[in-house]
């Protein structure tokens, strides 16, 4: 069993850590108060090859293993996590293409990705009824003739408001549940899409979250991917894919809470010693780095078993759910160990903390991933 990166991860890693310590985090903290979207930080990251990861070359893309996601994707996230979020969303919203779509779909929409024109694709998943419980959608789509009719609602829409290119998950009948799902890839300019108000985060607020309207929306049925019914299991494949990546975002957060605890703790004193010295805050440093680096274990490990072709689902929630409750763990503990300056938003601790919370919310709560992990031990 060999941990050693290669040269070439190592490279990449690199990359993506020059770019976040010198574009994104001296602006992270203006654009956190601002709640304005990075446009220009965004289409640095594409030009640099820092997003779109998963697009395999076949199709034009750079074709990097889950596993190289998580390298890129901890390292942005350590200059901020809302912004490292809606970098790795078009790596989310282009995954239904690639577990459900066919040949000319893949060419189609993806090259859409890969061309000389910077666009971004959002993934369409929850709803203000159906967020944890996805096999409740309501979104409609009702077939007319070659063309489904779409009417509903999104909610909680990564890019939503930006996007050019979405996949949207739809029912065909309400009552039907899981069996009647489908998956659509179209563009975000279709007549009747209305993106609606951007919400007004707690955290991550460099990342544009919005609501989107579906008023009488015609799709052609060559825009729907996989069979019909089939979208649920699109769905589950997809963020099975990409929980790995949220674990790789919390522990970007936490080792970035780490640098911050460890420099302010020997630098600031009291009783005339830098606080440092004393063993409650000891503890405290060596608890954020042991589990931080047990959360980089589960979270490489689940990337690897998804690049092996594994099933990886249990594994995906391990690292989810594990690395995410470490964040938020290391993120209070870092204001704890800048006391009361640690609560305000002169230092990133407070702003590490808030981000870390949504963590342990979207792509599944942790709550979830604990009921996919049981069912998972009990089918064993």
């Amino acid at each position: 069993m060999d941990f050693t990166l290669t040269d070439e991860q190592v490279a990449l890693q690199d990359t993506a850590r020059r770019f976040a310590r010198d574009e994104i985090a001296p602006v992270a903290a203006e654009y956190d108060q601002s709640g304005e979207f990075p446009h220009e930080i965004m289409k640095k990251a594409w030009e640099l090859g820092l997003s779109s990861l998963s697009i395999p070359h076949e199709y034009d893309g750079v074709g990097l293993s889950l596993l190289d996601s998580c390298l890129v994707v901890e390292e942005l996230a350590w200059g901020c996590s809302g912004m490292a979020t809606s970098i790795m969303a078009n790596d989310l919203g282009l995954t239904p293409i690639l577990v459900g779509g066919d040949e000319v779909q893949k060419k189609e929409w993806l090259g859409q990705l890969t061309g000389s024109i910077f666009n971004q694709i959002a993934f369409c998943l929850s709803e203000p009824a159906a967020g944890s419980d996805v096999a409740g959608l309501q979104l409609l789509a009702e077939k007319d003739g070659d063309d489904y009719i779409l009417n509903g609602t999104k909610c909680w829409i990564t890019n939503g408001g930006v996007a050019e290119l979405y996949t949207v998950f739809a029912t065909l009948d309400r009552s039907s549940r899981h069996k009647g799902i489908c998956a659509f890839v179209m563009p975000s300019d279709l007549p009747g899409i209305a993106p609606g108000k951007k919400e007004d985060k707690m955290g991550q607020r460099a990342s544009d979250t919005c609501v989107i309207h579906f008023d009488n929306v015609r799709v052609p049925a060559s825009q729907r991917l996989g069979e019909e019914g089939e979208g649920f299991k699109i769905a589950m494949q997809t963020l099975d894919t990409t929980r790995p990546s949220i674990g790789a975002l919390a522990c970007g957060i936490a080792q970035r809470a780490l640098d911050e605890s460890v420099a302010y703790a020997q630098e600031r004193k009291a009783f005339g010693f830098p606080i440092a010295g004393f063993q409650a805050v000891q503890f405290m440093l060596a608890d954020m780095a042991k589990n931080l680096e047990a959360g980089r274990l589960l979270t490489r490990q689940s990337a690897w078993m998804i690049d092996e072709g594994l099933r990886a689902s249990k594994f995906s929630s391990f690292a989810k759910c594990f690395s995410t409750d470490m964040a938020m763990d290391a993120t209070t503990d870092a204001v704890q160990v800048f006391g009361g300056n640690g609560y305000t938003k002169e230092y990133p601790v407070e702003k590490l903390m808030r981000h870390a919370k949504l963590m342990q919310i979207y792509e599944g709560t942790n709550q979830i991933q604990r009921l996919v992990i049981a069912r998972e031990l009990l089918k064993e």
